[in-house]
Parts: C-alpha cells; structure tokens; sequence
C-alpha cells in the first residue's frame, strides 16, 4: 500500500511547488499522477532489478541531467532545489534524496517536465492530457500507455479521493 493521494497532495505536493513558485492545480495532479503511475504512490520506492528511486520512480542518470543541463542555467531555482535537500546526505549519497526526501523528490519530477521548452500544463481536470504530457516528457520509452496512466490515477488517486 502507498502513500495517502491527499496527504501527498497536501503537504508535500502543493507546499514544494509553492516553494518553487509554480504552483497550479495541474501542476498538482500531473505530479500526484506521476506519483501514481511511477509507484502506486509509494508502494514501491526501489523495485527489484530495477536502478530508478522514489515515488516518482527517478533515475540517477536523470537526476544528474536535471542539476547539470537545466538547474546549472537557473541558479535561483538550484538554490530553491537544493534547500530542500538534506544538508549532510545531499553531499554524500545525493541520489537516495529520491527515495528519502518526499518535497527533494518532487521538485525534480517537477523538472523532469518543466526543463522541456515545449512544455505547457493544460486544464488541471483534464486526466488524458497529463497522461501525454507524463507519456512525452516524463518516461517517453516506457512500455505503460496513456491509458495505463489514467487508470493509475483513477485507481490510487480519484479512489481515495472519493472514499475520503
């Protein structure tokens, strides 16, 4: 079992992109959602045989593209980013913050997105949208379709929301 989609959405989702001063709805449910398809939203933050970590399921070479080819050029947001980092761990083992560091974590997922000039949110309620959005710019070369996404979301998200 994953973590609670309005907790996540509460008080590590929406006060990260505030912090970053990007906050939108959409912005919020493409990450929830990534969240959701990536992981289940938690239940796993390291699968067997696989090198990706966390939530949002991030791997470490991808890590390093996010701080080398984008957060390099726009130091103000590098400053933000690593403020949310652990100060002792970041220097040492910077990739675990993917898996130990739930606001760390999805700052990059943030940027895993927004580091794409082309990159535009489109309505925070439209499912299939964030799904392309999830399926162009985010894991481009997985094998789960933009239906899989919707219907992740719809299970771990939209579920819990109407069960609370």
């Amino acid at each position: 079992m994953g973590l609670c989609a309005a907790e996540l959405r509460q008080c590590v989702i929406k006060p990260t992109l505030k912090r970053l001063g990007v906050y939108s709805k959409a912005a919020e449910n493409l990450l929830l959602a990534t969240a959701a398809q990536e992981s289940g939203l938690g239940s796993h933050l390291k699968p067997a045989g696989q090198r990706a970590l966390g939530i949002y399921q991030i791997h470490s070479l991808t890590h390093r593209h996010i701080w080398d080819g984008h957060l390099a050029q726009h130091s103000d947001m590098a400053s933000l980013v690593r403020g949310l980092a652990s100060q002792h761990d970041f220097l040492s083992h910077p990739h675990a913050e993917l898996a130990t560091n739930l606001s760390y974590a999805t700052a990059i997922a943030w940027f895993m997105y927004a580091r794409h000039a082309s990159f535009n949110l489109p309505k925070s309620d439209d499912i299939h949208a964030l799904a392309s959005l999830w399926k162009r710019f985010y894991h481009p070369k997985s094998k789960a379709s933009v239906k899989d996404f919707s219907e992740n979301y719809n299970r771990h998200v939209s579920a819990q929301e109407i069960a609370a």
